[in-house]
């Protein structure tokens, strides 16, 4: 076999110091961080805080392109801020029946790069694995969560976050009751 090797040895490796201006990359894995702490302790309404007023939460099944639409495309979860709020509503209620007793979560979050930045949005890649423990099973979920950010008063806020599951399907899981 030919294998035809690309020349990479004049490629420069993005460093978070070209975007300084804007933002720093422990400013971005605080947020990140404290963004899985709080799904962990379920405190949702503190979590649903961290969004702008404007946001989305998306989680598209495992088998589309990354560009996919949710507008013709099926997501697993394709929440603007009025149904993600709805959301946590409803599974803070003793009535969400997949998720009472609640289940125990554990987020972990590494890999965090940022892609782009400017002073009106930046750009966030992070690779994660949630844990969910509940009547004896273990389940993970793994892959990377996609952000657009914004500064509002100075903080910044998730304007956009998508979920790309690394699973080749929801088997043995079943379904995603669980923020990720």
């Amino acid at each position: 076999m030919n294998a035809v090797l690309k020349d990479t040895s004049s490629e420069r490796i993005p460093s978070s110091q070209d975007f300084a201006p804007y933002v720093t990359r422990a400013e971005v894995e605080d947020l990140l961080y404290h963004e899985a702490e709080l799904l962990d302790t379920w405190e949702l309404h503190a979590w649903l805080a961290l969004f702008t007023e404007d946001a989305s939460y998306y989680v598209p099944s495992a088998d589309l392109p990354r560009d996919a639409s949710s507008d013709d495309s099926l997501f697993y979860i394709a929440d603007d801020a009025v149904r993600l709020r709805e959301r946590v509503i409803r599974l803070l209620k003793k009535t969400a029946h997949s998720e009472y007793p609640r289940s125990r979560t554990r987020h972990l979050i590494g890999n965090v790069r940022i892609l782009s930045a400017d002073e009106h949005e930046i750009r966030v890649a992070a690779a994660f694995v949630t844990w969910r423990i509940k009547f004896g099973t273990s389940d993970s979920f793994v892959g990377s969560h996609h952000y657009r950010l914004r500064r509002v008063d100075g903080q910044l806020r998730i304007v956009e976050k998508r979920v790309f599951l690394d699973l080749e399907n929801l088997r043995p899981h079943g379904r995603v009751s669980i923020l990720l």
